[in-house]
């Protein structure tokens, strides 16, 4: 029997059609991009159009059916009764389709992502791979010459690095920002060059068996001003408190507090904008979230990043992010690469 299968099972009450095709990949094994999944009380039926016929006819232990490219107006015609959905991924347009098909439904919020929050010890080390190949690369980009190189340049770089080790994919768009870019936590590596006194931030992780990496360092172009220099070692030390501190049990916004008090005392809290950390899994976004809009609870099991940051409007920023596997007695850091502050010419 399928395990992840019957937590479901044993969540909902009545059939849950699966429309996230990352949640349906964890349920069944199926890769897709256009797939659904109906998980009821003694069947576990699989949808995909006639693009993947021969791959879902392959996935054992669920009954593969053959429907239309757009899935849910073919489902209308085929499901009846009280049907669950999943009101975060489904289109209200979808939602129509369906219920003129006849169907009951109701909304259910993160059942699937809920059960992937807690990774099991081979998911776990597919992140751990991947994490060790995101390792070397930083390892890697350490060696090069950043002072008059553009951020763009720089990013691909670090991409080269990391298929040249073995990746299979990015988790995500490496960011690469320096100067007053690098007070913008989600910036695009664009044109800036890199000047001696700028911090460089940078922002990567590997695919590797369908499972993410994420790490993020900040280099400093030559000798840092005090101002850098000092926004460093406060994140620094927020982010050392962060692995120290946080434990299963924690809610989500305690947890974050664990990093955010060390940066509120410093006098910096105003530059903090976004969260601790996140969970990692399939997706490099997942639950748990520690931040201070958080509804979850840390439990053992969770893969999640600690990373605090602090952003200089018109200067510059600092992020430190590890990736870490959180046990009963606190965290395990599977991130490496040295978290004091390197120069880079």
């Amino acid at each position: 029997m399928n395990a992840r299968v019957q937590r479901v099972r044993e969540t909902v009450e009545a059939p849950l059609l699966v429309t996230n095709v990352t949640n349906v990949r964890y349920l069944t094994g199926f890769r897709s991009s256009n797939a659904a999944v109906l998980v009821e009380r003694d069947r576990l039926r699989l949808f995909a159009d006639f693009r993947y016929a021969d791959a879902g006819r392959l996935v054992e232990g669920v009954e593969f059916e053959v429907t239309k490219r757009a899935i849910p107006a073919d489902l209308a015609g085929r499901l009846a009764g009280r049907i669950a959905f999943e009101a975060v991924t489904l289109p209200y347009a979808d939602y129509e389709l369906l219920r003129a098909g006849g169907l009951e439904l109701f909304p259910t919020k993160n059942v699937v992502e809920g059960l992937r929050a807690v990774k099991d010890e081979q998911e776990i080390a597919a992140i751990r791979r991947a994490t060790e190949l995101t390792n070397a690369a930083f390892e890697r980009f350490a060696g090069e010459r950043v002072i008059g190189r553009t951020e763009r340049e720089l990013a691909w770089r670090m991409d080269s690095a990391l298929h040249e080790l073995g990746a299979q994919g990015n988790a995500f768009p490496t960011i690469v920002a320096t100067g007053p870019n690098a007070a913008n936590p989600h910036t695009t590596p664009g044109d800036r060059v890199v000047e001696r006194g700028h911090t460089v931030i940078v922002d990567a992780g590997a695919m590797l068996g369908g499972y993410c990496s994420d790490c993020t360092r900040t280099f400093a172009a030559g000798r840092l001003p005090d101002e850098l220099r000092r926004a460093y070692d406060v994140c620094l030390r927020a982010q050392l408190a962060g692995v120290e501190r946080v434990r299963p049990g924690m809610t989500g916004i305690e947890a974050d507090r664990t990093a955010r008090d060390v940066i509120d005392a410093a006098g910096l809290g105003e530059h903090f904008g976004h969260g601790l950390g996140h969970g990692v899994g399939l997706e490099v976004h997942e639950l748990p979230r520690l931040s201070t809009e958080s509804g979850e609870t840390i439990e053992a099991g969770n893969v999640t990043s600690i990373e605090p940051g602090v952003y200089l409007p018109g200067v510059g920023g600092v992020r430190i992010e590890d990736l870490v596997v959180v046990r009963e007695d606190g965290v395990q850091v599977l991130t490496s690469f040295t978290k004091e502050l390197v120069t880079l010419d």
